[in-house]
C-alpha cells in the first residue's frame, strides 16, 4: 500500500509517500513553506532526483496540487491513483483519540478543537477536504498526536478546576507530540532493552518533553493545547492565565494577546530578533542581551521538567533529544543537562559536539549512570504505520 502521510503547519505543507511493504521504502517526499504569504520555497525529492522552486501557493490546497503534480514529473507515481491511502500527523481532536478514518464527525470535532489547536486543526480541515475533492476515492486516516498520551495517569491529567469544566467541557491535559514520542519509545527498546525509563525532549520549532516508563508516556509537558510547556519557537509555552486580565487592563484585548502569544511569543518574542535559535545564537555571540536572555530562558524552561521526570520516574535510565533543535544545538544540549551530579547525568563534550544530526548517537560520559542519546525522530513512519494498520483492519 501506498501511503502518503501529510504534516502541516499554519503555512507550511510537509510529506511522506510511503510504499508499507516489508522495507517500508520512501518514494517521495517534499515540502514547502509560507503558503499564503507569497514566494512559497517548495522542494521535491523522488526516484534519486530532486526539484525546487519558488511560487505562489495561496493555500494548502494550491501546495498539494502542486505537489502531485510534481511526484508525477518526476517518477515517483505514474499516477494518481497509485496513492492509495492518505495519513494526517492530526493534532486535536479533543475526545477522538488515536486512528481514526477521517469523516463528517472527525471534521467536526476537529473544527471545535480549533480554540486549542488554533494554529494546526485550521490548516489540516483545509488539507483533508482539498484531498477528499482532488481524490474521492482515497481513504484519510488522521492519527491524533493525543493518543500516545493516554496512558498518563488521571492526576496527571487534570487541572485543578471545577470537575464540571473537565467532565463536560474536556478541558484537561492532554498532550501532543504523540508520533515523535511513541517513535523514540519503540527505537529505544530496539536500541537499549534495558533501559525503561526515558525522558524525551522534541525540541525544535515546537517543543516538549515526555516521560516515557515501559514505551507508555507517563507524563508530557504539553497540556489542553499544544501552546503550553516547554516555550516554543514563536508560542507562549506556561503562562499565567490571569495575566491577560492585567494586559486588557492596559488596553490589549484579550484576543489580540492571544494571537500574539500564539504566534509572537516564544523565541522570537523574548529575543525580539527570529524564531529561528541559530539566529538568536548569532545574535547572542554579538553581545545582544534580549537573544541571551531568550537562549538562557529557553535552557531553564526545559531543565524545570526534565528535573521534575526525573522526579515522575524515581530517575532516568536515558535522556533523548530529538528534533531540529534537539539534534543540531551540541551547546543546547549540553547547557539542559549541567549541574545534574545528583542524578549521576554526565554529557561528554566531545561527544556532545562531535555527534551526527543525522545519526543515532550515545553522548554521555563513561561515568554517566544516565545514558545520553541523539535519535532522529520519524513521526511520518509511525502514522504511516497506523494507517496500515487501520485500513486493513477495517479491510480484514
Amino acid at each position: 500500500m501506498n501511503v502518503l502521510v501529510a504534516n502541516l503547519g499554519s503555512t507550511s505543507f510537509k510529506y511522506k509517500l510511503f510504499c508499507m511493504d516489508e522495507e517500508e521504502q520512501v518514494l517521495a517526499s517534499g515540502t514547502a513553506d509560507r503558503i499564503g504569504q507569497g514566494a512559497s520555497h517548495w522542494a521535491v525529492d523522488a526516484a534519486g532526483r530532486h526539484l525546487n522552486g519558488i511560487c505562489d501557493l495561496s493555500d494548502h490546497a494550491a501546495a498539494i496540487e502542486l505537489h502531485l503534480q510534481k511526484m508525477l514529473e518526476l517518477g515517483a507515481i505514474s499516477g494518481i491513483e497509485e496513492v492509495e491511502a492518505i495519513g494526517f500527523k492530526a493534532v486535536h481532536g479533543g475526545p477522538i483519540s488515536g486512528a481514526v478514518q477521517v469523516d463528517d464527525r472527525v471534521l467536526s470535532m476537529m473544527q471545535r478543537m480549533v480554540p486549542l489547536a488554533p494554529q494546526h486543526n485550521p490548516p489540516y480541515i483545509e488539507a483533508m477536504k482539498s484531498f477528499r475533492q482532488k481524490l474521492p476515492e482515497v481513504a484519510q486516516v488522521a492519527a491524533f498526536e493525543t493518543a500516545f498520551h493516554t496512558s498518563i495517569p488521571l492526576r496527571r491529567q487534570v487541572y485543578a478546576v471545577p470537575y464540571d469544566w473537565i467532565d463536560r467541557y474536556g478541558i484537561r491535559r492532554y498532550g501532543f507530540h504523540g508520533a515523535s514520542n511513541a517513535y523514540i519509545a519503540a527505537r529505544m527498546a530496539q536500541l537499549e532493552p534495558n533501559c525503561p525509563k526515558l525522558i524525551n525532549l522534541h525540541l525544535g520549532g515546537s517543543c516538549s518533553i515526555c516521560a516515557i516508563e515501559s514505551g507508555a508516556s507517563v507524563a508530557h509537558s504539553m497540556g489542553a493545547s499544544a501552546q503550553t510547556g516547554v516555550f516554543h519557537a514563536n508560542r507562549v509555552g506556561d503562562f499565567d492565565p490571569f495575566s491577560l486580565i492585567a494586559l486588557r487592563e492596559q488596553g490589549l484585548g484579550i484576543d489580540e494577546a492571544l494571537t500574539q502569544l500564539s504566534v509572537g511569543g516564544g523565541l522570537l518574542g523574548l529575543s525580539g530578533i527570529s524564531a529561528d535559535l541559530r539566529e538568536i545564537e548569532t545574535a547572542a555571540s554579538s553581545g545582544n542581551t534580549r537573544a541571551q536572555l531568550a537562549i538562557d530562558a529557553f535552557i531553564e524552561s526545559c531543565r524545570h521538567y526534565v528535573c521534575a521526570y526525573l522526579g515522575v520516574l524515581n530517575g532516568a535510565d536515558a535522556i533523548v533529544f530529538t528534533g531540529g533543535i534537539g539534534l543540531n544545538a551540541h551547546a543546547i544540549r549540553s547547557a539542559i543537562l549541567r549541574n545534574l551530579d545528583y542524578a549521576k547525568i554526565g554529557i561528554d563534550p566531545q561527544k556532545n559536539q562531535d555527534a551526527d544530526p543525522n545519526q543515532e548517537t550515545r553522548i554521555d560520559t563513561a561515568a554517566s549512570g544516565v545514558q545520553i542519546w541523539i535519535v532522529p525522530t520519524n513521526e511520518e513512519l509511525v502514522v504511516a504505520r497506523q494507517t496500515v494498520q487501520l485500513l486493513s483492519k477495517q479491510a480484514a
